[in-house]
């Protein structure tokens, strides 16, 4: 599967809020020098009243190690880089050091993205991913240094000093240093994208998203990829336009990511969107969006093609064409196709394919777009055969995707993708040597297996001989003969019409995509 870095999410630890309409505090009176463990106990000043600015980065950088690693630098005595700070009439905002502040109030509560301030703050929504990297973070901290309830309890402790306690007497009164940003909110954003160019940059996903931060598609992704709950990015609009931007941000949620993506694969009810780790997930949601959001002219092209979203109605619009263009690949709406995940969006060793998931997206958005009833009907004619050579050629097509460049995967795919429903709209089976045709390549493409030196099997070995077994005994649509996916799409059919008298008895009850109950068998 992915070999993505497990990080641990911090994201609840320091809030976030907007201030971009807010002046700079009159410093009437010399700034405080340093903030320290103490600032995030209970009954502190400071620490309640730290803000990240909407612009800053979500705190789910840092790796287990690295949060660690702070920490051991933070106990020893080490040398850590000032914290950045800029004072507002209302509160402190972080402009560089969110991580290193947030690490050591995780530190302080135990919570590494799965405790009660976590819980709370994303609404007791929190991934298996999110769960596991805290739990481990939390061992591999509690086994190295010790919990701050332990530093608490040895310096609470009688007797003579030792060791421990005169390393942890230091630790209580350590503190991070403070440089203060003077002037207005403009100066402090200025200064926030200045250290992280310079410095350790922005990813691409998060620049953009930070530029793009009152676009409706930008808005809408960060609302989708947390089912509407922590930060509200959206919390600005009328009350019930929230509420709206939130439960359609649920529903697309639960489309698209759930359930959890577990490796080795050991069931076939696998998420379109694959892992809803944040950071890896937002590329391919932001992607998918964009898709939805195009119109016939393929606008917009990027996320910054939009205004700004005032009072919500763009974010909502927006989510109304996403929630539209994922519930025709899935879910129990009349028109689903009920795509079976295993089978368009996965490839061979179970590693999700984010450019087959879009290229699809990419198709079917198109056809929607121009109102051609004519394709679905295709689609549904051939889907039987169009499957089993999706099943049956996996490593071939996984080969082509690798063989188109990068930034034309998608467009690519999706080209593919039609030209074989309209090959097989007329044949029943292709050949190794059509697909490669099929897909615009030139040449031979090389499909073939890394040499196994270990007597074990790997993750991936695991995961493909799993969904290659299961989709053997998988139930299939009673109309079309394709996969169902009944976990997430299924209607139930009366095999003889009800309105020709068919009851509901079990013998007279069959499972089918519904798009075929609705379009096909109608």
């Amino acid at each position: 599967m992915s070999n993505t870095k497990q990080l641990v999410n911090l994201d609840a630890m320091i809030l976030r809020s907007d201030f971009a309409t807010q002046a700079a505090a009159p410093q009437t009176y010399d700034m405080v020098p340093s903030i320290s463990l103490r600032d995030f106990t209970d009954g502190a000043l400071v620490g309640p009243n730290l803000r990240k600015p909407d612009f800053q980065r979500e705190t789910n950088h840092w790796t287990p190690q690295q949060v660690l690693s702070l920490l051991q630098c933070f106990v020893n005595g080490d040398l850590i880089p000032s914290v950045i700070l800029w004072k507002s009439p209302t509160n402190i905002f972080v402009i560089d050091g969110g991580h290193r502040l947030s690490v050591l109030r995780a530190w302080v509560e135990d919570d590494y993205g799965d405790g009660p301030v976590s819980l709370m703050f994303f609404d007791r929504n929190i991934p298996a991913i999110q769960k596991k990297v805290a739990d481990k973070t939390r061992k591999l901290i509690n086994e190295t240094i010790g919990s701050f309830k332990h530093v608490q309890a040895t310096l609470a402790q009688p007797g003579p000093d030792n060791e421990d306690k005169r390393k942890f007497n230091a630790v209580i009164s350590r503190a991070l240093s403070i440089q203060w940003v003077n002037g207005n909110a403009d100066k402090a954003e200025s200064a926030f994208f200045k250290i992280n160019t310079e410095g350790t940059p922005l990813d691409d996903i998060e620049e953009l998203l930070l530029k793009a931060r009152h676009k409706p598609i930008s808005i809408a992704a960060r609302a989708i990829i947390r089912a509407g709950t922590g930060h509200k990015y959206w919390s600005a609009y009328a009350l019930e336009v929230s509420a709206v931007i939130e439960e359609k941000a649920r529903i697309i949620h639960q489309l698209v990511f759930e359930p959890d993506l577990n490796t080795p694969v050991k069931t076939l009810d696998l998420p379109l969107g694959g892992a809803k780790g944040v950071r890896v997930a937002l590329r391919t949601l932001l992607d998918f969006v964009l898709i939805a959001c195009r119109n016939q002219q393929g606008l917009p092209k990027t996320v910054l093609d939009q205004s700004d979203d005032t009072d919500g109605s763009g974010t909502t619009e927006a989510l109304k064409q996403i929630w539209e263009l994922a519930s025709r690949i899935t879910g129990n709406d009349q028109g689903s196709l009920g795509l079976h995940p295993a089978v368009y969006f996965y490839g061979p060793s179970g590693q999700h394919q984010a450019p087959m998931f879009m290229g699809t997206a990419l198709l079917l958005k198109g056809k929607l777009l121009n109102n051609d009833p004519r394709f679905f009907q295709k689609f549904a004619g051939c889907r039987a055969r169009l499957e089993k050579t999706l099943v049956e050629y996996k490593s071939t097509i996984a080969a082509i995707l690798q063989g188109y460049v990068s930034r034309h995967r998608v467009e690519k795919y999706a080209n593919f993708l039609e030209a074989l429903i309209n090959r097989l709209e007329s044949v029943e089976s292709v050949t190794n040597e059509e697909i490669v045709t099929l897909s615009g390549l030139t040449g031979k493409v090389l499909v073939g297996s890394a040499p196994v030196n270990t007597q074990s099997f790997s993750d991936e070995v695991k995961s493909e001989t799993f969904i290659r077994k299961a989709l053997e005994n998988t139930v299939k649509c009673a109309i079309c003969g394709g996969y169902l996916d009944p976990a997430k799409s299924v209607s139930y059919d009366h095999i003889i019409r009800r309105r020709e008298g068919g009851n509901g008895a079990v013998d007279n009850c069959d499972l089918t995509h519904p798009y075929c109950n609705q379009s096909v068998k109608n």
